[in-house]
């Protein structure tokens, strides 16, 4: 790319939307306005202030200096965090109608875009050299496919397989949830510290014979990075290898093949070490946001169903009956050890589902941490059905690519940004994405 671009950012969409503007900004080029606002979507139409409009661009006088507060605003859309709050942006506001409802769109650019990712993602106290790899990271997951992508579900021609391909947004770039990257504004405190580590690597991207990297990341591998396949279309990255989360100095580099069943029982059922195994609450509140510090047992973890509970679940989240549930049963799992295609047995439907997301889906009210897991059958009934499952897991997420807190141990641990990439993207070089200086709204 030959410049820093502006970005598009998908916030929500409401039948109205309540936004409050803290400075002087400017209605579709004329109008100036200040203060709490409201606007309704009527008839095909936006309504602001008695006023019928096609299409509404606020534009603050004072540029990067002012804000706007969007009000109650959803994160963690379907995730186990989901939860509604304020959030504050600089930049402009975009209102737009899609279907029967408005979408609010932030306009800002990409290097002010990533500050805030950075902040939401991680917390701003994080060490410098984990907020630098991440900037890398993210702004090459923005800038890898020309912009423009969201997630849409693909099936295989059988319908057993499904797992969520980007794909392009019709009026933004990227939406501001888990889902593309958080994207919270200026709500999360930003400080001197993510602002320099935006600034010492801007413009880098991640490459790898010419093209941008797909640079995926996710909470905890547990241990263990999956390869790009077993999560999405069977099209590996190089860059985006199976590994260890550990180093070779301490002698432990080597990764058992946990696509064997046997031996990722015994990984799953262990606590190797590994840079994301840490339970120091004092490291995670440094690291972490705090609704992820919420969720304590991400390095291994168990979530207990009865049969009652498990059967209603599976029918609930596939829309499939299966009656009751005789077994879950592993058929094929990544590098990492998460399963890619499991077989639900049940009384009146055996089925074989995947990718890694929609175990996921399927197998809780939001998501599964994992779908590293192996499942124990307990408290049998007189009908010889399984009366308890207890799946026990291994890490948050899908795994490929970086491991957020394992590369905040790395940086805690005196790693400098460029080796915690080399070490979560083998093969891949850093390299500038953009030339000129940053463009201001």
């Amino acid at each position: 790319m030959k410049y820093e671009p502006l970005i598009r950012v998908g916030i929500l969409s409401a039948p109205s939307i309540v936004f409050t503007l803290s400075a002087t900004y400017r209605l579709n080029g004329q109008i100036l306005m200040t203060g709490q606002q409201k606007a309704v979507y009527v008839d095909g139409h936006i309504s602001l202030n008695g006023q019928f409009y096609d299409d509404l661009l606020l534009e603050p006088q004072d540029g990067m200096q002012a804000s706007f507060l969007l009000h109650n605003v959803t994160i963690g859309i379907g995730f186990h965090w989901q939860r509604n709050e304020d959030q504050r942006f600089q930049g402009a506001l975009h209102l737009m109608i899609e279907e029967d409802k408005l979408t609010a769109i932030n306009v800002i650019p990409a290097e002010a875009y990533l500050t805030s990712v950075i902040s939401s993602e991680m917390n701003a106290e994080a060490p410098t050299e984990l907020l630098k790899a991440h900037a890398v990271i993210s702004r090459s997951w923005l800038l890898a496919s020309g912009l423009a992508w969201g997630e849409k579900p693909v099936e295989k021609q059988d319908g057993s397989l499904v797992w969520y391909e980007r794909s392009a947004h019709t009026h933004f770039d990227v939406c501001a949830d888990d889902h593309c990257q958080r994207y919270q504004g200026i709500t999360r405190a930003s400080n001197a510290q993510v602002r320099k580590a935006i600034a010492d690597t801007y413009g880098e991207v991640l490459m790898y014979k010419g093209e941008i990297c797909d640079a995926r990341f996710s909470k905890c591998c547990g241990g263990a990075m999956e390869e790009f396949q077993y999560c999405w279309a069977d099209t590996p990255r190089p860059y985006l290898q199976r590994g260890r989360d550990w180093c070779a100095d301490k002698g432990l580099a080597v990764l058992p093949d946990l696509t064997d069943e046997a031996e990722a029982e015994r990984w799953i059922r262990s606590t190797p070490p590994a840079f994301c195994h840490t339970d120091d609450s004092r490291i995670l509140a440094r690291i972490l946001n705090n609704y992820d510090c919420e969720t304590p047992d991400f390095y291994r973890w168990h979530v207990e169903y009865t049969q009652e509970e498990l059967a209603d679940l599976i029918r609930e989240r596939s829309g499939v009956d299966f009656g009751h549930i005789v077994d879950l049963v592993p058929v094929a799992r990544g590098t990492s050890g998460r399963l890619w295609q499991l077989k639900i047995v049940g009384t009146r439907l055996t089925r074989v589902i995947g990718k890694e997301l929609e175990i996921r889906h399927t197998l809780s009210r939001t998501h599964l941490y994992s779908s590293a897991f192996v499942t124990d059958k307990t408290d049998y009934r007189p009908d010889g059905l399984p009366g308890r499952f207890v799946l026990v897991g291994a890490g948050w997420g899908h795994g490929v690519g970086l491991c957020q807190i394992g590369a905040a141990v790395m940086a805690l641990r005196g790693y400098g940004y460029k080796q915690i990439l080399n070490h979560y993207y083998a093969g891949a070089v850093i390299a500038p994405a953009y030339h000129i200086q940053k463009q201001s709204l």
